[in-house]
C-alpha cells in the first residue's frame, strides 16, 4: 500500500508517542545495496570485540589465568586450593567488570538513544560508541600479566561493554533507515550474519598464528594476546568505515522533544507507558518485554555452552575451539538464510519456530548425555543454528512495531531490558546445579527460559504492513 505524502500522525499528548511505524514511512523504495552491505559490515567489524576478547581468547585464556598471579601463587599446582581460590578471584572480578557494565547499559541507553532520535544524530552516538569501543581494545596492549594491572583490563573490557552497546543501538536504529517492510528480515539477518562470520573468521586467523607458535615472535609479557587485542582494534577500525560514509541518518529528529539530560528520564518513563496505553504501540511494549526472556536464554547458550562441552561432555581445548568455529559458522549462515524467510513468513513464526527447534535440541541434549560427544556436537549444532536467526528476527519484529522518529529509544530500550533480564539463565542454570549437584541439569535452566520467552511471545501481535 502506497503512504500519503502526509501521513496523519496520531500523538498521545502527555507522552509524544506516534502510532505511525517508521518502516511505513519508508514506503517500497529498496536502499542501494551499497548502504546494506555498508550496515552490515559494521557487525562484521565489531564482532571480534565479543568472540575473540570476551569469549574465547583474551579474558579465557589470559586475564583470568595464574599470569596475573603473584609469582609465588603461579608456582603452585593448579589443583592446589589455594591456587584455585585465587582464579577464582580473577573470574569473580571479572564478573563484577561486567555486572557494573551491565547497570552502566541499563540506566544509560534508552536515554541516549531517546537523546539521539531527537537530535536526529544516530550515527554521532554510533561513531562515538565505536571510536570508544576502539579506544577500550587498543587500551589492552598495557594489560601485561602482572597483578596490579589486571583491574586496568577488566575497566578496559567492561567499559567495552557499555560502549558497543550504545553503538548497537544506534546500529539498529539506522536499520530503519535503510530498509522497508518487505526487506528488513533479510537485512537484519544479513547483519546479525555477517556479525557471526566476521568473528569467527577472526577467530581462525588467531589459531592459525597460535598453530604457526606465532612466527617465531616472543611470547613473553603476554605479548600475542595484547596483539590480538590491537588487531581486533584495527580489524574494527577498518570495517566499520563504510557505514560512517554510506548509510544516512535514518531521521532528521524531533526538535519538540529535545531536553536537559535529566529530564529525559521523566520523558522516557511516560513514553514507556505510552507505549502501553497507545493500542497502535501496545504489541511494542509486550514484545519488549517477551524478547527479554527469551534473549536470555538465546545468550545462555553461547554462554554456557563451552562450559557444557568441557564440564559435561568432556571437551578438551582444542576440540572446543573447533566446534566454536563451526558453531560461529552454522550460527552465521543460518541466519543469513532465515532472514528470507523472516520477509516471507513474518519474524514472529521465524522465533517461535526457532524456539520451538532449540528446545527440543536442548532437551536430547539433556537425556542423551550417556551418549558422549556426538549428541553433543548434533545437539549443540542444532541449538546454534537457530540462536541467530531469532536474534535477527528479533531485531527485524521490533524494527516493524517500533513508532517513527523513535528508533534509538526503542532499541535503547530494548538494551535495556535485555539487561534487566539477563540474571535468569544464569539463575536457573545456577538454581538446577546447586539442587542436583550436576552440571548437566544446568541445560534444563536454559531450556526453561526458553520455554518461558516462548510462551510469553505467543499473545503479541505481530505488524507487517500497513
Amino acid at each position: 500500500m502506497s503512504v500519503p505524502e502526509e501521513p496523519q500522525v496520531p500523538v498521545v499528548a502527555t507522552t509524544g508517542v506516534v502510532g505511525v511505524v517508521g518502516l511505513d514511512l519508508r514506503g517500497e523504495t529498496p536502499a542501494p545495496k551499497k548502504q546494506v552491505y555498508s550496515w552490515a559490515l559494521w557487525d562484521w567489524a565489531t564482532q571480534p570485540f565479543n568472540t575473540v576478547i570476551l569469549t574465547f581468547i583474551f579474558t579465557a585464556l589470559y586475564l583470568t589465568t595464574d599470569a596475573f598471579l603473584p609469582p609465588e601463587l603461579q608456582a603452585l599446582d593448579k589443583t592446589d586450593p589455594v591456587k584455585e581460590a585465587a582464579i577464582a578471584e580473577l573470574t569473580s572480578g571479572l564478573g563484577l567488570g561486567s555486572t557494573i557494565a551491565a547497570l552502566a547499559i541499563l540506566l544509560i541507553a534508552p536515554v541516549l538513544g531517546q537523546r539521539a532520535d531527537a537530535a536526529g544524530k544516530q550515527k554521532l552516538w554510533l561513531g562515538i560508541g565505536t571510536g570508544a569501543l576502539i579506544a577500550c581494545m587498543f587500551g589492552l596492549w598495557f594489560v601485561e600479566p602482572v597483578p596490579s594491572l589486571f583491574w586496568l583490563g577488566v575497566a578496559l573490557i567492561s567499559a567495552g561493554a557499555v560502549f558497543g552497546e550504545i553503538a548497537a543501538v544506534n546500529s539498529n536504529a539506522m536499520l530503519i533507515g535503510i530498509a522497508n517492510q518487505k526487506n528488513i528480515g533479510r537485512i537484519s539477518g544479513l547483519g546479525w550474519g555477517f556479525g557471526y562470520l566476521g568473528g569467527i573468521v577472526a577467530l581462525v586467523i588467531v589459531v592459525v598464528l597460535d598453530t604457526a607458535d606465532w612466527f617465531g615472535m616472543s611470547t613473553d609479557n603476554g605479548l600475542p594476546f595484547r596483539l590480538i587485542a590491537v588487531g581486533c582494534a584495527v580489524w574494527a577500525i577498518v570495517f566499520s568505515i563504510p557505514i560512517f560514509l554510506n548509510v544516512p541518518e535514518p531521521s532528521l529528529g524531533r526538535p519538540e522533544r529535545q531536553v536537559g539530560f535529566f529530564q529525559s528520564y521523566v520523558l522516557l518513563t511516560k513514553d514507556v507507558i505510552g507505549l502501553y496505553r497507545n493500542t497502535e504501540t501496545r504489541p511494542t511494549f509486550w514484545f519488549l518485554l517477551a524478547s527479554a526472556v527469551f534473549r536470555d536464554g538465546l545468550g545462555g547458550v553461547f554462554a554456557f555452552g563451552a562450559v557444557i562441552a568441557a564440564a559435561v561432555f568432556g571437551f578438551e581445548f582444542m576440540e572446543l575451539v573447533i566446534f566454536g568455529i563451526a558453531a560461529n559458522l552454522i550460527a552465521g549462515v543460518s541466519t543469513i538464510i532465515a532472514g528470507r524467510f523472516d520477509d516471507r513468513f513474518g519474524p514472529k513464526r521465524i522465533i517461535l519456530w526457532s524456539l520451538a527447534c532449540m528446545i527440543v535440541a536442548g532437551l536430547a541434549v539433556f537425556f542423551l548425555v550417556e551418549a558422549g560427544t556426538v549428541a553433543f556436537w548434533i545437539g549443540g549444532l542444532i541449538l546454534c543454528a537457530f540462536v541467530g536467526p531469532a536474534q535477527a528476527a528479533s531485531r527485524s519484529f521490533l524494527a516493524r512495531v517500533t513508532p517513527a522518529g523513535r528508533e534509538g529509544e526503542i532499541f535503547g530500550l530494548y538494551a535495556t531490558t535485555g539487561r534487566a533480564a539477563s540474571w535468569m539463565a544464569s539463575g536457573a542454570w545456577t538454581l538446577l546445579i546447586v539442587a542436583t549437584q550436576s552440571t548437566a541439569f544446568g541445560i534444563l535452566g536454559i531450556v526453561l527460559v526458553l520455554v518461558a520467552g516462548f510462551l510469553l511471545l505467543l499473545p503479541v501481535k505481530e505488524r507487517r504492513a500497513v
